[in-house]
Order: C-alpha cells, then sequence, then structure tokens
C-alpha cells in the first residue's frame, strides 16, 4: 500500500465525526449563497448586460465540474485537508505545502473582511457603535460557536444557510410572478431583456470578462468537502454535496440574476448597489432594503462562521504533515483544534485593525489578492485530478466510487478554461493587479517553503554529526 493511501483513508486522530448529513447537506446548498450573489451581482450585470445569467452559467458549469473533481478524489480517499491533500499526493511536499497555506491565507483574510463588512451593516442601525468595535464583537461571537464543538459550527450553518436559501425562494416566487404577470395590475413582460441597447449592449467578450467575478462569488462550494471528512459516511456526503451542487447554482444564480434583468433595465443597476433591494422595490415590496440587509448580515455572519471552521481545520491538517508548528494538531476532549482556531482569530483581528487604520492601502491590497488565489486553487485540483485519477485507476479501479466524466478529455478542458481566465487577467488592466498580487502570495509562500526545507536539512546534518561525534568519542 502507498504511503498515501493510509494517511488519507481514514480520518485524522483527534477530530471527531460530529457533522450530520443535514449539516452537510444544508452547508453544500447555502454555503455558497453570499455578499457575492446579493451584491456583487450588480457589477457582472452592469458589464455584462441582460444576459448577464450567461455568464453565471458559464462559470457554474466550471465550478460544478471542478467539484466534481474533487468529489472523485474525496469519496475515493476522505481527508480533512481535501484538496491540499490531493495536491501533496499528486505533486510532492511543496504543491501541498504551497495550496494549505495559500487557501489558507484566503481565508482568514475572508474572515476579516467579513467581520468588517457586518460591523458595516449594523453601524448603519447603530452608528454610535464603532465599526471596529462591532467587527470584534462579531469574530468572538463566531470563535465561541466554533469552540464549543463541530456540531456547534454545523447546526449555526444549518440555520444561516436556512435564511439564505429562504430569502433566496422567496425572491425567486415573487419576482417570477411579477413578471409573468399574475400579480394585480401586472401583465407578463420581458422587454428589458432588449430595449437598453440590445442582449449584448457591451459586446460580445464582456460575457467572459465577469467570470472572474462571479468564480470569488461561488467561492465556499467546495466547504462540503472539507466537512465531510468529519461526518461518519464521508464518500456518501460527499457525493450527495457535489451532486446537488449544479441545481443549486442554476437556481440561485443563474436564475436569480435572470429575473433580475427582466425586472429592472440593466443599466439602472449600479455596481456596488444591491439589485435585489431595486428589483424588489420596483415590484412594491415594503421595507426591501432593511429585509434583504438582514439576509445579508446572515450571509456575512454564515462566510464567518464557515471561514473560520475551514482555516483552523487547515491549520490542523498542516500541523499534522509538519507544514505548521506541531502544536496546531492538539484538540480538546471535543475533538474541537482550539489552538487552530485560536490562531485564525487572532489574524482576522489583525485584519479589522489594518481595516480601521489603512481601509484604502494595506487592508485593500490583501482583499486584492484573493480573487486571483480561487483561480489558482482550482486549476491545482484540476492538475491533480489529472494526475491522480491515473495513478488509482492503475493501482485500484474499483476504488473510485464516483468518477468525473469523459476523462481526461474533460478534466483537460476545464483546466485549459481556468488558464484562459487567468490570462484573460493578465490582459485586462482592471484583472491585472489582482493577477500579480495572487502570483505574489505563491511565491512568498514558495520562498518560504524553501527556507523550511534548508532549516529541516542543516537540523538533520547538525544531528548527524553529533551522533556521530558521541560514537567516536564513546569508542
Amino acid at each position: 500500500m502507498r504511503p498515501d493511501q493510509t494517511r488519507a483513508d481514514a480520518l485524522e486522530p483527534g477530530l471527531k465525526p460530529g457533522l450530520k448529513q443535514r449539516h452537510l447537506t444544508m452547508l453544500s446548498i447555502g454555503g455558497v449563497i453570499g455578499a457575492g450573489l446579493f451584491v456583487g451581482s450588480s457589477a457582472v450585470i452592469n458589464q455584462a448586460g441582460p444576459l448577464a445569467f450567461v455568464t453565471y452559467a458559464i462559470t457554474g458549469t466550471i465550478v460544478f465540474l471542478v467539484m466534481r473533481m474533487l468529489g472523485e478524489m474525496a469519496a475515493t480517499r476522505p481527508c480533512t485537508g481535501s484538496f491540499t491533500e490531493y495536491a501533496r499526493m499528486a505533486w510532492g511536499e511543496w504543491a501541498g505545502f504551497a495550496t494549505g497555506w495559500v487557501y489558507w491565507y484566503a481565508w482568514v483574510i475572508i474572515v476579516g473582511f467579513e467581520a468588517v463588512v457586518g460591523g458595516q451593516i449594523i453601524n448603519k442601525w447603530w452608528p454610535e457603535v464603532p465599526v471596529w468595535l462591532i467587527a470584534l464583537i462579531l469574530l468572538v461571537i463566531m470563535t465561541v460557536v466554533n469552540l464549543l464543538s463541530v456540531g456547534s459550527f454545523g447546526e449555526a450553518e444549518y440555520w444561516f444557510a436556512g435564511i439564505k436559501i429562504a430569502a433566496i425562494l422567496a425572491f425567486l416566487t415573487i419576482s417570477t410572478l411579477f413578471v409573468l404577470g399574475i400579480l394585480p395590475g401586472r401583465s407578463m413582460d420581458f422587454s428589458n431583456l432588449y430595449e437598453h441597447g440590445g442582449l449584448l449592449p457591451n459586446g460580445l467578450s464582456t460575457l467572459f470578462i465577469g467570470i472572474v467575478i462571479v468564480i470569488f462569488s461561488m467561492t465556499g462550494v467546495e466547504l462540503a468537502t472539507i466537512a465531510a471528512a468529519e461526518s461518519k459516511d464521508p464518500a456518501n456526503a460527499i457525493r450527495n454535496a457535489i451532486n446537488s451542487s449544479m441545481l443549486r447554482i442554476l437556481m440561485f444564480f443563474v436564475a436569480a440574476t435572470f429575473l433580475l434583468v427582466v425586472v429592472v433595465p440593466w443599466n439602472s443597476i449600479v455596481p456596488g448597489e444591491s439589485p435585489f433591494v431595486l428589483a424588489l422595490d420596483t415590484i412594491g415590496i415594503p421595507w426591501a432594503g432593511d429585509l434583504l440587509t438582514l439576509v445579508i448580515l446572515v450571509a456575512v455572519l454564515s462566510v464567518l462562521n464557515s471561514g473560520m471552521y475551514t482555516a483552523s481545520r487547515l491549520l490542523f491538517v498542516m500541523g499534522e504533515r509538519g507544514d505548521a508548528p506541531r502544536w496546531m494538531r492538539s484538540v480538546n476532549r471535543r475533538g474541537v483544534p482550539v489552538k487552530g482556531i485560536l490562531a485564525c482569530t487572532i489574524v482576522g483581528y489583525g485584519c479589522v485593525l489594518l481595516a480601521a487604520f489603512f481601509p484604502d492601502t494595506v487592508f485593500l491590497f490583501l482583499i486584492n489578492t484573493i480573487g486571483a488565489i480561487w483561480l489558482f486553487v482550482y486549476l491545482m485540483i484540476c492538475f491533480s485530478e489529472l494526475r491522480l485519477r491515473h495513478r488509482w485507476q492503475r493501482e485500484n479501479p474499483e476504488a473510485l466510487r464516483f468518477k468525473m466524466w469523459l476523462y481526461p478529455v474533460l478534466p483537460a478542458l476545464v483546466t485549459l478554461s481556468i488558464i484562459a481566465v487567468l490570462a484573460s487577467m493578465a490582459i485586462r488592466p482592471a484583472n491585472r493587479i489582482e493577477l500579480i498580487q495572487g502570483i505574489s502570495v505563491w511565491i512568498i509562500i514558495s520562498i518560504v517553503y524553501l527556507f523550511k526545507n534548508r532549516f529541516a536539512r542543516s537540523n538533520d546534518t547538525a544531528s548527524t554529526t553529533e551522533e556521530t561525534a558521541t560514537l567516536e568519542t564513546t569508542r
């Protein structure tokens, strides 16, 4: 049996299977819904026009296929480290080290960012309380939830996701009735699709330019494969989560965006302002702004909760593998990696302070590095699947219980599509800085890996020399 088989075949010692199937189901369905949809969709619609829903469909297909590739690996050998461990199995220690730390970096920055966003939302209701204080309180609350047990995380995310799903379903229902003319005083009307400059007012290329924004708004769909390792039946849980991902992408992103551009003219949507509020105001729903603001706050808390969970589990796994300090692998009697959670929280506090003192410089730089990082992580998932599928199929074909379709042609096409998106970022000045900053994070972490290896080799050499000297003295 290969070494990489033994270390991924079972749940890592210390962590306990505290997540139920309903937790994983709701996490997989609602985990992807966040401010990226409720607010970020405004930028995509403003850029692509009425056919913005096509951009969501294209991106959703790419994300779904990447998740299918990840699901194949995760169902075959479940592990809490998920794709970071598969990168290590496929491409060696550097790939696992770099992917793990890059992904951890992205999540802890997002945790700090979401805490600040939550503080800004609540500050609008209670302006006498400073944003930084509210952000710190939100961080503390989510830290306590994660410290209780993995079941506490799952239960909190279950209700957060439930609220988000209910809000989206309510919007889909009301806006469909409005568009079809079923509501009183309305008639069927799809004229907003073509009356304001046509279907493609800004050109065909805009359908593909928005992919970068949309991929970032869909981040979180991979969380189910990480969380599934702490369930009682990881392989089955992963299969169910991945299979439902296409349905929720179509429902939550594609259908919602289509209805938005039918209800309101695309050129009336302002980037940075929620098009959902504008649509509900157009339909005539009272208190639409406050209701949606509350839902966005729930989405923010959901990302805080999920981000802290994900980052702490990655630290646990990297501590097990020697990529992080060994004390990161310690857990309490409930199987919770307390030190890992607290370490992530400290970084979150640092991000809150940076946002308070340097909102337009340091903190903005950190946020801008994240966009390209997700694409690189997806690319690493593709590279890992292409290599491991070939290896595992040769070793034990029966172990592949959840296969990616049309291997290796379809996985190769998905990989090339992600490379094309990265290339488009390099060409476009507006996205080039994100790409450069994302690459710089990879380079810095790779340099750290080289120094870590050199330090480890120096210690080994010193130990060997000392042992030899001791033997010579004994003789």
